[in-house]
């Protein structure tokens, strides 16, 4: 089988597509596929792990989100996976309001999170993912799968129960189509497993026993841990200190754990006091800027840019 053409490097743009579909995958999560017209199906053409940016009007305010790509790059299908945030604005919204034929301002796809395939290749690929840090991570396994006959791949998937795993039904008709390429890990933190170590929370540790029972590194030709930043951390360090080649361990941050509480202002504070000792922040994503004020006391820079 031939690999498709790799996306040809263009500058993001918006463009204004119609909603196909919204699927619910658990309790808290839904799929969100968009209907791409055929003249702009060459500037869509995404490779595995690369995501886009949504852009939509929200009570008066324009909301950006980034949601990476969870179908195969050869499907042609343009979906991303939504996971319903305490406080979300945007979150609710596709949850409570977005209904197929309405329309969202959706960024060709960026991104780097992508691994160089042929159909000649026979390589061991491992992933380490935790909830919604499924969505690339699937995006990459199945087209590794699809183009790549002598590879195989093996997923370690961490999620709180078997009722909150996204995408539960793909991921076993993957391992049911390619049973001897695919290996299907769960780890469940709130749900008791017949195995004990896949019971828990992914951490180094955990890593550090399957690495000494089902899986060596000296086995795995690339690494990708996508999930919360205390994971992924110290499962790259994990990793690495077994003798993991950092340059082909590869991650990407789904959510960074929340910061401490923020400072309640006591009576008398205002906003001129809040303000005090701000700083002016610029962001910089897939092109475009946006300057924000942070005071000491508020969110973390991530979570002030999302807001933004």
């Amino acid at each position: 089988m031939t690999a498709p053409t790799v996306a040809r490097h263009r500058k993001p743009v918006f463009h204004l597509l119609p909603v196909a579909a919204v699927d619910r995958l658990t309790e808290d999560a839904v799929t969100v596929t968009f209907d791409v017209p055929p003249d702009l199906r060459e500037d869509y053409r995404f490779t595995a792990g690369q995501h886009v940016t949504l852009r939509c009007e929200l009570a008066g305010d324009t909301v950006r989100r980034n949601y990476s790509l969870c179908s195969s790059a050869t499907s042609g299908v343009l979906r991303v996976s939504v996971k319903r945030l305490v406080g979300g604005t945007f979150s609710a919204y596709v949850h409570e309001r977005l209904r197929p034929g309405d329309e969202m301002e959706v960024m060709t796809p960026t991104g780097h999170f992508s691994p160089p395939l042929s159909p000649d290749n026979a390589k061991h690929y491992a992933a380490v993912a935790a909830g919604s840090g499924i969505t690339p991570v699937l995006s990459i396994l199945s087209t590794v799968l699809e183009l790549e006959p002598h590879s195989r791949c093996t997923l370690i998937y961490g999620n709180r129960t078997t009722s909150s795993i996204m995408f539960l039904e793909e991921l076993q008709d993957l391992k049911n189509e390619y049973p001897q390429r695919f290996h299907l890990i769960h780890v469940l933190s709130r749900e008791q497993q017949d195995v004990d170590l896949f019971h828990g929370r992914i951490d180094g540790d955990r890593i550090s026993r399957l690495l000494d029972t089902l899986l060596s590194v000296d086995d795995v030709d690339e690494w990708f841990l996508c999930g919360p930043f205390t994971m992924v951390e110290a499962v790259r360090e994990t990793l690495i200190d077994a003798g993991a080649d950092g340059d082909h361990v590869h991650r990407e941050l789904f959510h960074v754990e929340s910061a401490p509480p923020r400072r309640t202002p006591a009576e008398g504070d205002g906003a001129a006091t809040a303000s005090v000792g701000a700083s002016a922040v610029r962001i910089v994503l897939d092109g475009r800027a946006t300057t924000f004020e942070l005071s000491p006391d508020a969110d973390s820079i991530l979570d002030a840019a999302l807001a933004v």
